[in-house]
């Protein structure tokens, strides 16, 4: 487990900490809105490697990034209601594609993946937050 106490200044630092730690390259974000989990995603596809504009994919459901040797899929499922809709944008070929996933909202995902990171980012105050890695 890996835990962490962070400021914004610190966030390249905290994406090193985390791709050092990982176990696998899939990543389940979880946090209430506003915490920081696709700040933390942009620091981590930039440490990846990949110099795209990282935004989050809330209406197309999942952005592709590519670094010179990864390929990297972001995904926000805060607007998908059930199991079904993974399936129908072809969820199953993006686990079996053998790159980074890093996935927001990943409560009806996390079943269909055997093994992940999981990624817990708690508000301290303002300015600090807490990540716990698992």
């Amino acid at each position: 487990m890996l835990e962490i106490e962070y400021t914004l200044k610190d966030i390249d630092n905290v994406a090193k900490q985390v791709l050092k730690h990982a176990t696998t390259k899939y990543f389940l974000f979880k946090a209430e809105m506003g915490a920081g989990k696709t700040t933390l995603i942009k620091a981590l596809v930039k440490i990846l490697g990949c110099n795209d504009t990282v935004s989050s994919p809330t209406f197309s459901l999942v952005n592709e990034y590519q670094s010179k040797n990864e390929t990297i899929y972001h995904f926000d499922l805060y607007r998908v209601e059930d199991e079904s809709e993974l399936y129908d944008f072809g969820i199953e070929e993006y686990l079996n594609s053998g790159a980074y996933l890093f996935i927001e909202w990943p409560e009806l995902a996390k079943d269909l993946i055997e093994t992940y990171n999981c990624i817990t980012i708690s508000v301290k105050n303002d300015t600090s937050r807490i990540l716990k890695m698992t």
